[in-house]
This record gives C-alpha cells, sequence and structure tokens, in this order.
C-alpha cells in the first residue's frame, strides 16, 4: 500500500504523504520547532502511503477479477459454487491478515527485538516453525474433511452443484497453508517496518486469477449449469486460484532477504518463552472459530435465499454472490485507509504498551480516527449515494444483467450506512492487541457476530425473498454500530485503568494525576458528524447529476462511469467548501493538499473537535 517522502517545513503543504500522515502526540513541555516533524510521524506517514498505493493496486485488480468471474461463471449455479469454495480458504485468510495474527505476532516480535539479547532472533524462529507446523497439520484436516466444510456453508444437498462445490474446495483449500505461510512472514516484515511487499504481492495474486479467468473463456468454456461443467475445467479454475496464492507466498521472499531475517527452522520450544504468544494465539483462534461459525450461517443464508429466489422465479441475483460482491465493494476504504494507518502504528503502539505510555496508544487511536475521517466519511457518502453507477461499473460485464447490479446496489446501500463504525471498530481494536490482549477482542467479536448472525436469520425468515440479503447486509450494519460503541468503551477504561498501576497506591488522591485515555471519543464522533454534513449538499447534487448522466447515455456502463466520477466529484467540492463553516477544517486540509486543491490555512475554530 505506500512510497517514500521528504518532510515539508509547513505542517500543511503539499508532500507526497500528506493524505496519510499522522501526526505524533507530543508533551505539552516539550519545544517544537513550527513545521518541524518527528521521525515516528514521518515513518507512520511513508509506511502508511505504501500500504494504500499497494492496497489501492491490488483491489483495482481485485475488481478486475470479479468481473472475469462473473462474466465467466455469472451470479447463479457455477458462480455461486466456485465463490463459496474459494472463500472457504480465503475467508480465514482475511481473518488472520486483517487483525488477527497480524495483531496477536507483531506485538510479541516488537518486544522480543526489544528484550532479548540476539534481538529476538530465536524467539522468532521458534514461533515461525511452530505455527509452520499448525498450518500444515490445518490444510490437511481441512483437505480431508472438504464434503463436511462444504456443507456447513452451503445449503446444498446432494446432487451436481454439492459435488461441483466439494471439487473445487479440494482445489482450493490448500490455500490455506500459502494463505498462512504469506501472512506469517508478512508479519515478520511488519515487525521490522517493513510493509510494502506484504501489501504489494497481492497484485501478483490478481494477475493469476485474471489470466486464468480469461483462459477459462478463451478455450471455449461457457457452462451455465453445474452439470454441464468438465473435469478439466474445474481443475483449471481451482488449481489456476491456488497458484495465484503460492505466487503471492513466494513474492514476500526477496523482501525478507534483503532485510537480513534468515528463518532456521527449530523445535526447541520447551521454555522459550512461547506460552504468552500461544495463549494469545489461542484466544485469535477462538475469534476466528467464532467468525467462520458466524460467515457459515451468512453463507449458507445467503445461497439459500439465491435459491428460493431462482426457484420462485425471481431475480437470479439475490443470492450469495451479490452478498459477497457488495461486501467487497464495501471493505475497500477500510482495506486502503483505515488497515494502512493502523498496521503502520501497530509497532509504535506496542513499543508505548512495552513501557508503559498507553496513553500515547489511545492518542494514536484518536488521530488515525481523526486522519482517516476526511476519506472514510466521504466514502462513505459516496458509496450510498452513487451506489447503482459503482455496481454497474464494477460488475455488469459478461452474463450479469442490470437487474443483478441493482440487487448489488442495494446491499451495498445497506452495508455502507456502516462503514464508519466498522473502521473505527477495527481500529479501536488494535489497541488490545498492542497490550498483549487477545482475549477482549474475543469476546467483542462473540457479541458483534452474534448480533450480525441473529439478525440475518430473522431476516431470510421473516423479510420477503427480495429484501433478504439486503436485510442481511443491515444486519451487519446493527452489528457495527453496536460493535464500536461496546469497544470504544471498554478500551477507554481499559488505558485508564493501565495508568492506576504506575500510581502509587499510597498516594494522596489529591496528588494524583488525572487519568485519561487519549481517545477523545467525543471530538471524534463529532469531527465525523461535520465531515457528513459537508458532504450531504453534494450527494444530493451528485446523485441528480448521476442520475441524469444515467438516462442520456442509456444506463449502460458508459454512462455509469461517467455519472460516478461526476458525483464523486460534486461530493469532493462540496466537502472542501463546506468543512471550514462547519468545523472540520483541518481535517480536511491534508486530503485537500494532497488532491491539489487550493486550500486556506485552518483557522483556530476549525480544531474545534480536538480536545487540546
Amino acid at each position: 500500500m505506500t512510497t517514500d517522502t521528504t518532510d515539508s517545513a509547513d505542517p500543511y503543504a503539499d508532500p507526497p504523504t500528506v493524505l496519510l500522515r499522522i501526526p505524533a502526540q507530543r508533551s505539552t513541555a516539550e519545544p517544537v520547532t513550527p513545521g518541524q516533524e518527528s521521525p515516528p510521524t514521518a515513518s507512520a506517514g511513508r509506511n502508511g502511503l505504501i500500504m494504500a498505493l499497494g492496497t489501492m493496486a491490488s483491489r483495482a485488480l481485485g475488481f478486475v477479477r470479479s468481473a472475469m468471474l462473473v462474466a465467466a461463471l455469472g451470479v447463479h449455479g457455477i458462480g455461486d459454487a466456485f465463490n463459496i469454495a474459494n472463500s472457504l480458504p480465503n475467508t480465514v485468510y482475511q481473518m488472520l491478515l486483517g487483525g488477527v495474527l497480524a495483531s496477536v505476532f507483531v506485538p510479541e516480535l516488537v518486544h522480543a527485538t526489544q528484550t532479548h539479547e540476539d534481538g529476538g532472533v530465536a524467539y522468532t524462529d521458534r514461533l515461525l516453525t511452530i505455527c509452520t507446523v499448525v498450518l500444515v497439520v490445518l490444510t490437511a484436516g481441512a483437505f480431508l474433511v472438504a464434503p463436511l466444510i462444504v456443507d456447513t456453508y452451503s445449503p446444498y444437498g446432494p446432487g451436481v452443484q454439492r459435488d461441483l462445490t466439494i471439487a473445487f474446495a479440494r482445489y482450493c483449500l490448500p490455500q490455506i497453508f500459502f494463505y498462512g505461510v504469506f501472512t506469517l512472514l508478512g508479519q515478520v516484515l511488519n515487525a521490522r517496518d517493513r510493509y510494502g511487499a506484504m501489501m504489494w504481492t497481492p497484485v501478483l495474486n490478481n494477475v493469476v486469477a485474471i489470466a486464468v479467468f480469461g483462459l477459462y473463456i478463451a478455450v471455449g468454456h461457457h457452462a451455465r449449469q453445474a452439470d454441464e461443467m468438465t473435469p478439466d475445467a474445474t481443475m483449471l479454475l481451482g488449481l489456476g486460484s491456488t497458484l495465484g496464492i503460492v505466487v503471492q507466498a513466494l513474492g514476500v521472499l526477496p523482501s525478507l532477504r534483503s532485510s537480513g531475517f534468515r528463518w532456521r527452522p527449530r523445535f526447541d520450544w520447551r521454555g522459550a518463552g512461547l506460552g504468552k504468544p500461544l495463549r494469545s494465539a489461542g484466544w485469535a483462534l477462538l475469534l476466528v472459530i467464532t467468525t467462520q461459525l458466524s460467515w457459515a450461517v451468512i453463507s449458507r443464508l445467503s445461497a439459500g435465499a439465491g435459491d428460493r429466489a431462482f426457484h420462485a422465479g425471481l431475480k437470479p441475483g439475490l443470492g450469495n454472490l451479490a452478498y459477497t460482491n457488495a461486501y467487497t465493494l464495501f471493505v475497500v476504504p477500510q482495506s486502503v485507509i483505515t488497515i494502512s494507518l493502523v498496521t503502520a502504528i501497530l509497532p509504535r503502539m506496542s513499543r508505548a504498551a512495552t513501557a508503559g505510555e498507553h496513553p500515547k496508544i489511545g492518542a494514536d487511536l484518536a488521530q488515525v480516527l481523526r486522519t482517516s475521517a476526511a476519506m472514510i466519511v466521504p466514502a462513505t457518502v459516496v458509496l450510498i449515494t452513487l451506489a447503482p453507477q459503482i455496481s454497474t461499473v464494477a460488475f455488469r460485464h459478461g452474463m450479469v444483467t442490470e437487474a443483478d447490479t441493482w440487487v448489488i446496489a442495494q446491499v451495498l446501500i445497506a452495508f455502507s450506512v456502516g462503514l464508519p463504525a466498522f473502521c473505527a471498530q477495527y481500529a479501536l481494536a488494535r489497541g488490545f492487541y498492542a497490550m498483549g490482549d487477545a482475549r477482549t477482542p474475543f469476546w467483542l467479536t462473540v457479541l458483534t457476530t452474534a448480533v450480525n448472525a441473529g439478525l440475518s436469520c430473522a431476516a431470510y425468515w421473516l423479510l420477503p425473498l427480495r429484501w433478504i440479503i439486503i436485510g442481511m447486509a443491515a444486519a451487519q450494519t446493527v452489528a457495527c454500530l453496536v460493535g464500536i460503541a461496546v469497544t470504544g468503551r471498554m478500551l477507554s477504561r481499559r488505558l485508564r485503568n493501565a495508568q492506576l498501576r504506575h500510581v502509587p497506591a499510597s498516594a494522596p488522591t489529591a496528588t494524583r494525576p488525572r487519568l485519561e485515555s487519549g481517545l477523545d471519543g467525543g471530538g471524534v464522533l463529532g469531527l465525523h458528524l461535520s465531515i457528513t454534513l459537508a458532504c450531504v449538499p453534494g450527494a444530493l447534487a451528485g446523485y441528480w447529476i448521476a442520475a441524469r448522466l444515467d438516462a442520456a447515455l442509456g444506463d449502460g456502463t458508459a454512462g455509469s462511469l461517467l455519472g460516478l466520477v461526476a458525483g464523486s466529484l460534486t461530493v469532493l467540492v462540496s466537502l472542501f467548501v463546506l468543512a471550514r463553516p462547519f468545523g472540520a477544517g483541518q481535517a480536511v486540509a491534508p486530503l485537500a493538499r494532497r488532491l491539489r486543491v487550493p486550500y486556506p490555512a485552518p483557522g483556530a475554530s476549525d480544531g474545534r473537535h480536538r480536545r487540546r
């Protein structure tokens, strides 16, 4: 995801990384030279930009891949079978890369580097060895019980649809091992402040996948039903997808070697201090299992909704693939912006936790939320306002109809309402991991997945067929809102309580320092609301402009693309014009400078949402 930079004397000038800049937290007693920026800030900015660019490239190719998949296999039948099978290892990977192993092992590796005499080399070798052994066992076990896994994630009874899904799964499940190796080696690089390889190698995976789908189309495979698929075509799609993950995992090796890292498998695990990370990994595994159970429920419900709609003669796109495609669009802002920023500061937060400087963790997270607000909120507005145009541009290819993309658009709208909460919850959960606490995120995940799965079940049984997957997306939004409320409260209390350990019990109450979490939840929420208000007029105008362009150009891909560009620009203009009157000028200024938009220097009132 990012690139290198040089700092400018003006904090609102136009260095290449100003879009993802995270200002350093300073003591009020510390003299600061105007325009001077601390090295951690510059490093976080560079790392965030490297990751953001890599993610953007990967996501752009990911949309091409999704379009090729839909063009080759359609949105029902074969498309659902392949999507479910290929999602089994991919879902585990998302959990690993998206936070679980990354968040658990980076703090441990950073701590070992700071406290072990050999810089944590032996500790890293042992940790990688035991994790690799576990991955081999899990992958082999998953391959052997492929039919059971498919039955868990799909509603298919005995027949060709189930058989095809199992065949795809056997080819795809070995990806679990290579996803895991990629993630583990990536964490070694992250702990060494090297982020480029892990964020750019997924581009290789997408290139391979696009080539595979292109080859499938080129050789004349045009099956529309499961019983029309040949063994050769099934193998091409399954092994081709797995080959992409193998290439992705191998892609990080050159960066590892250049960093000086050499892995030597070590099996002397006893007494090596692996108890804490393994206990954390145990909680992380429980978190993955909980998430997988929830996803299994959602996968079965969405696939079942598609089957019910198909047999009732309704739109064929009311199923699992529509839900998955909408979700793929929904997570783009989080992947490009939030994950980039949080991953870049996780080592720094881990060092602060090791040093007992817990308020810095809250301050770093609050700054991430402020920095990302000027991008996440407009992205949310664009996703909601221009969902039909986005869905058409991304997926209306091959066998996909206008009715299919309209379903995806409605699901995307229901998802996008909860995008700011989704991003904020991800960021705040990293605060627990930085302190070596994997148990609290597990219980928070239990809460959110229970809400999501429970409301999705209610949507499946209570809503009309055409509204089921839209209601399931709305269930995700409700779960995100519940999750951010509980996560913010618990993290704030945890950061305050951590400070009490450094206050002598005998200290008089009057002399005890005021405990601050550093999160400034009220200020961050107020900033998000202000940016939303600044975007609303542009959203209304953008919706009208996009609709007129669609009508004028025939509701095709060209009209949708032009409407998407015009509508997005209208939202941005509204944001830049109204941000200062609503008190969000200081948060929006870096984005304006990065986009080369002339923007006045923020006044004192523009920072009113920041706690001083």
